[in-house]
C-alpha cells in the first residue's frame, strides 16, 4: 500500500476570465503545496469557466484556451510548484480533422490536463456528452476515448470527467481493467433540490464497481442560471464515505489516503493499451509516470466530513450564491428593486442582503391609490430590519397622467401601473448603475400572473424557480437564522422578515381589494398542480390519475401553455428545481398542441 494526500480545490471560476481563472488555480495550488498535498485537482473546465456554450466554437477562444493552459504550466513552475501534480479542465481541440459527420467544426474538448514540471503532461476528453436538461454539448464537443493513468508515488490514478461518471460504460468502465488505485473525477455539476444524496450514491456505486477509492471534485459558484454547488467528496473502494466539503462556498478538501501501490517497473510511457468498455466502445488506457516510488511514511491528517445542508437551507443558500455571482461577474455592485410590502419582495430583498450586503441594495417603494397602508408600513418596517437603503416614490400622478392621455379600463388599467413602477426602478438603474432584481415566483411565471414590461421586467430573478409555498417556507426559515453556520447569511439584529408580511394575503394591489385567489386557485392546490405538469411533463389524464382536481388540472394547463411567451422574455434566476423555465424547458411559443383528455 502507499499513502497519497489529495487536495481538491473545490473553486468559483468565470466563464471567459482566463487570466483570473489561472491565477486562481495558481493561488490554490500554493495553498495545496503548504497543506502537504501530493496531488491538487480542479474541477471541469476550471481554466474556461463553465459552460462557456458556443465560445466552444469560437477559435480564437479555443486558441486562446490552448496558450493559457501552457502559460499555467509554466507559471506554475516558476512560482515554485511545478513538483505538485495539477489536474485541471480546460478548452481542448483535437487535431487532425473535424468531429466526424453532425459534429462541430474545429474538434472543440471539453478536456482535463495534467500539470506538471512546466508542461502539460497529458491532455483527455470527455466521452459522454450531455444532450438533455441543461445540457447540450454534443453540438458544441467532440467526444475523447481515452483514459489517463497516471502514476504518481507510485499510485496509479485514473482521471475522468463529469458524465463520465453518472453514465455507464466509457472510460470510468475500465478503470479496474486498467489496475487504477484512485478514480479522480473533475465535476461542474450544477446544483438541484436533493442532488447531494443521488451524487454521494453515484459516488459509491462507481468506487465500488470500480475497485478503488474515488476521489469527485466539483465547481462552487454561479454561472448565469446555474448554480454549482461544491460538495465534492472521497469515497472508499466500497463506497464508504471517507471525507467531504462543504455545500456552496470555495473549500480546499485535503485528506490523507491509503492506497493499492502500482506494480514497480512500468517504463515512463507505456505503449497505448485498447480496452472494450461494456457499452461497447474502445477507451484506450494512456499511461504515465511522474513518480515511481511511494513516499515514506508518514502521520496521516484526520479527514474533513461537512454535513450537508438541509432542505431549506440548501435552497436559500443556492438562491443567494447564484444572486451574488450573477452581480458580481456582472461587473455591478448594487442592486434595485420595487418593496411592495408583500411576500415576493421581501424574500428578494433579504436574498440580495444576504448576498452583497443590505448596505448594496436599494428598495423602491411604489405605493398607488390601491396600495394598502399596511402594505407601506411593512415594507418600510422591513427596510428598518435590514438596513437596506429605502426610497418612496408615489406613482398615483404619474398614473393620473397617463389616463388623461389614455382610456383605459380593466386589465390594461391595472398593468399600467404595473409598467409605470417598471420605469421608476429602470430609471434609477440607468441612472446609478444598479441591477435590477426581479421579483416573481415560479407559480406566478408559469401561470403568466405577472405583466409584461411591468414586475416582469429586470435583469435578473431571484426567485424564478421558486414556487410560492415554498418562498414562505423560505421567509419563515430565514427568520430562524441567526446568521452563523451557512454561506453569505448576514446577521441582522432580529428577524429581516416582519411576520405580518409573512401572514398577510397575496396581492398585486392593482385595484380595490385585489387577492392572488381572485384569479388562481389556492397555491395549496396550484403548486403541486404546476410541479407535476411542469417539472414531471405530466399530461391532463396522468395529472388527473395522481388526484389532482380535473377542473383545476384543465385550468392550470391553460394558463400555463398560453404564458409561453412571457416567460421566453422573463430575465435568468438561479435553478433550484429539476426543470426550471430556461435552459431545462424549451416549447414553442407559436404552439396550437393542447392537452388531450381521455373524454376527447
Amino acid at each position: 500500500m502507499a499513502q497519497l494526500r489529495i487536495a481538491l480545490a473545490q473553486v468559483n471560476s468565470t466563464v471567459g476570465d482566463l487570466d483570473g481563472n489561472a491565477a486562481s488555480i495558481v493561488e490554490w495550488t500554493r495553498r495545496a503545496a503548504d497543506a502537504g498535498a501530493h496531488l491538487v485537482a480542479f474541477p471541469e473546465m476550471m481554466l474556461t469557466g463553465y459552460p462557456v456554450e458556443d465560445l466552444a466554437l469560437r477559435a480564437s477562444f479555443v486558441e486562446a484556451s490552448r496558450r493559457a493552459l501552457e502559460r499555467l504550466a509554466r507559471t506554475l513552475a516558476d512560482e515554485g510548484l511545478g513538483d505538485l501534480p495539477v489536474v485541471t479542465g480546460h478548452l481542448g481541440s483535437r487535431t487532425g480533422g473535424d468531429g466526424g459527420a453532425g459534429q462541430p467544426a474545429g474538434s472543440p474538448l471539453n478536456a482535463a490536463a495534467w500539470l506538471h514540471g512546466g508542461a502539460v503532461r497529458v491532455s483527455s476528453a470527455k466521452h459522454h456528452l450531455p444532450n438533455y436538461g441543461v445540457f447540450d454539448e454534443y453540438r458544441i464537443f467532440v467526444r475523447g476515448d481515452r483514459l489517463p493513468v497516471v502514476r504518481v508515488h507510485g499510485v496509479d490514478v485514473a482521471t475522468v470527467i463529469c458524465e463520465d461518471l453518472w453514465q455507464d460504460g466509457g472510460p470510468a468502465s475500465v478503470t479496474r481493467a486498467a489496475g487504477a488505485g484512485l478514480l479522480l473525477a473533475v465535476n461542474a455539476s450544477p446544483y438541484e433540490r436533493d442532488k447531494d444524496d443521488a451524487r454521494l450514491d453515484l459516488c459509491a456505486r462507481r468506487a465500488r464497481e470500480a475497485g478503488c477509492a474515488l476521489a469527485y471534485v466539483n465547481m462552487v459558484g454561479g454561472q448565469d442560471e446555474l448554480v454549482f454547488d461544491g460538495d465534492s467528496l472521497i469515497v472508499g473502494p466500497d463506497g464508504t464515505p471517507l471525507a467531504r466539503a462543504p455545500q456552496f462556498t470555495e473549500h480546499l478538501l485535503v485528506t490523507d489516503l491509503t492506497l493499492p501501490a502500482a506494480e514497480p517497473g512500468v517504463p515512463l510511457r507505456m505503449h497505448d493499451t485498447p480496452v472494450e468498455a461494456p457499452d461497447g466502445s474502445t477507451i484506450t488506457v494512456d499511461r504515465h509516470v511522474l513518480s515511481a516510488e511511494p513516499l515514506p511514511a508518514y502521520p496521516a491528517e484526520p479527514p474533513t466530513v461537512a454535513e450537508p445542508l438541509d432542505g431549506l437551507a440548501e435552497i436559500y443558500a443556492a438562491l443567494v450564491l447564484g444572486t451574488r455571482d450573477y452581480v458580481r461577474k456582472n461587473g455591478f455592485r448594487s442592486v434595485v428593486l420595487g418593496l411592495s410590502g408583500g411576500i415576493d419582495s421581501a424574500l428578494v430583498a433579504t436574498i440580495a442582503a444576504d448576498a452583497i450586503g443590505p448596505e448594496n441594495v436599494h428598495a423602491v417603494l411604489l405605493p398607488s391609490r390601491y396600495s394598502s397602508e399596511g402594505s407601506v408600513v411593512d415594507a418600510e418596517e422591513l427596510v428598518k430590519r435590514q438596513g437596506v437603503n429605502g426610497r418612496t416614490v408615489p406613482i398615483a400622478g404619474m398614473v393620473e397622467a397617463f389616463e388623461k392621455q389614455l382610456d383605459l379600463h380593466g386589465l390594461a388599467a391595472e398593468n399600467l401601473q404595473a409598467r409605470i413602477r417598471a420605469n421608476v426602478w429602470m430609471a434609477l438603474s440607468n441612472e446609478h448603475g444598479h441591477l435590477v432584481l426581479t421579483g416573481g415566483n415560479k407559480s406566478e411565471l408559469a401561470t403568466g400572473y405577472s405583466t409584461l414590461y411591468g414586475d416582469s421586467a429586470g435583469g435578473f430573478a431571484p426567485i424564478k424557480d421558486v414556487f410560492k409555498l415554498t418562498v414562505w417556507d423560505l421567509a419563515r426559515w430565514r427568520n430562524t437564522q441567526t446568521g452563523t453556520g451557512l454561506p453569505f447569511l448576514y446577521p441582522f439584529a432580529q428577524e429581516p422578515i416582519p411576520d405580518v408580511i409573512i401572514e398577510k394575503e397575496p396581492s398585486a394591489e392593482l385595484r380595490p381589494d385585489q387577492r392572488d385567489r381572485d384569479t388562481l386557485p389556492e397555491y395549496t392546490v396550484l403548486d403541486p398542480i404546476l410541479a407535476d405538469y411542469v417539472e414531471r411533463d405530466m399530461g391532463r389524464d396522468a395529472l388527473v390519475a395522481a388526484g389532482h382536481d380535473p377542473a383545476l388540472v384543465e385550468r392550470a394547463i391553460r394558463l400555463v401553455d398560453i404564458a409561453e411567451y412571457k416567460r421566453r422574455q422573463y430575465p435568468p434566476g438561479p435553478k433550484i428545481t429539476p426543470k426550471n423555465f430556461g435552459r431545462d424547458r424549451r416549447l414553442p411559443i407559436t404552439n396550437r398542441w393542447r392537452e388531450p383528455s381521455s373524454r376527447d
